[in-house]
């Protein structure tokens, strides 16, 4: 039998730099309120959320993505050209091939980085963040960008009371790279498929290859719906209430560490009830900083955890060398979870 060469990585891997980037236009919630029967109040009361941004034509899932990977490369003060992989997680890029990640690393100027998509919704920047963590100690890439990108309103029902106020669009991104101590976290991570029909793509793009729209979703002008995001709400919230701070917990745990060690807590932007409801079962102390971009952003999918973390780092409330708990969950159902150390 052969014997292989050891791998030749860094003993430990960590978050060099982070950027994010979001739509310019601003939807507040009385754009929402013209084609569903709700109130301001309501949104708010339900979701925390006031605003959103929404992508013009030209601020494209490749547009965006390069917008927050040119923040995060400068942030960690390295070149393009020292990126050995570009992992992007996305459900809103719609070419089922090439991946949008072959485009994003050319055009930053990369030299021919690895480059693929990742699909794991709203736990997408856990998973792909993970992935980086074991190249780079693997040895297979010295840098690698990680991105969570979204243009949910592509893939939203406008006339969905339930869903049409949740959703925005933007990106983030961070690069990993080598550290010479523990600075990412085991990560806990899963799924419960037998849940995935709590969120879920209404009509699957076959549907549309038949000709047949008899039994496809209309809108109020009796015109074929374009495929959207629904969900069981009340599913979903019970589910991420109950069994998302035992996961937290559990990447605590596996960090080796306890909530009054914490600094940060960055979940994925959902629903603030949900985060307020996983501050108070996890015990945090009142000196943890909680992210609650939702409040203007929405639901950015993948895109909510590299964003809230850049914000928090660019306004103060959070600083570089901070512990932080991060935690991403969604569709499928998935999840993942790791303690970090902020660039």
């Amino acid at each position: 039998m052969a014997k292989f060469k050891p791998s030749k990585g860094a003993p430990y891997a960590r978050i060099l730099g982070v950027g994010g980037y979001r739509p310019t236009r601003v939807v507040p919630n009385e754009v929402i309120l013209e084609t569903i029967d709700s109130s301001d109040e309501w949104i708010r009361s339900r979701s925390g959320i006031e605003t959103r941004h929404w992508a013009s034509p030209e601020e494209t899932v490749a547009a965006m993505s390069i917008e927050a990977s040119g923040k995060a490369i400068a942030d960690a003060g390295i070149d393009a050209a020292q990126i050995g992989a570009v992992v992007v997680s996305t459900v809103s890029h719609f070419s089922q091939t090439p991946a949008v990640a072959t485009e994003i690393a050319d055009r930053l100027g990369t030299d021919k980085a690895a480059a693929f998509d990742i699909s794991a919704g709203c736990a997408g920047f856990g998973y792909g963040l993970t992935l980086a963590k074991g190249m780079v100690v693997e040895g297979s890439a010295e840098y690698v960008l990680v991105i969570g990108v979204e243009r949910l309103s592509d893939l939203t029902d406008l006339e969905d009371r339930a869903t049409a106020f949740l959703f925005g669009d933007g990106a983030g991104a961070v690069i990993v790279g080598p550290s010479q101590e523990p600075a990412i976290g085991p990560t806990v991570w899963g799924s419960e498929g037998d849940k995935s029909e709590t969120i879920k793509q209404s009509v699957p793009w076959d549907r549309f290859r038949i000709g047949d729209v008899s039994e496809l979703p209309l809108d109020s002008a009796g015109n074929v719906k374009f495929p959207a995001i629904t969900q069981e709400g009340q599913a979903v919230f019970r589910w991420a209430v109950f069994e998302m701070a035992k996961v937290a917990q559990q990447a605590l745990d596996a960090a080796g560490i306890t909530a009054d060690d914490l600094d940060v807590f960055i979940p994925h932007q959902a629903n603030v009830r949900i985060i307020d409801s996983m501050v108070k079962t996890l015990k945090l102390p009142e000196h943890v900083t909680v992210a609650r971009d939702i409040r203007t952003t929405g639901n950015t999918s993948a895109a909510s955890i590299p964003l809230a973390m850049e914000r928090l780092l660019a306004t103060g409330e959070a600083k570089s060398g901070d512990t932080a708990l991060v935690i991403g969950f969604g569709a499928g159902l998935v999840y993942a979870a790791t303690v970090v150390t902020l660039p």
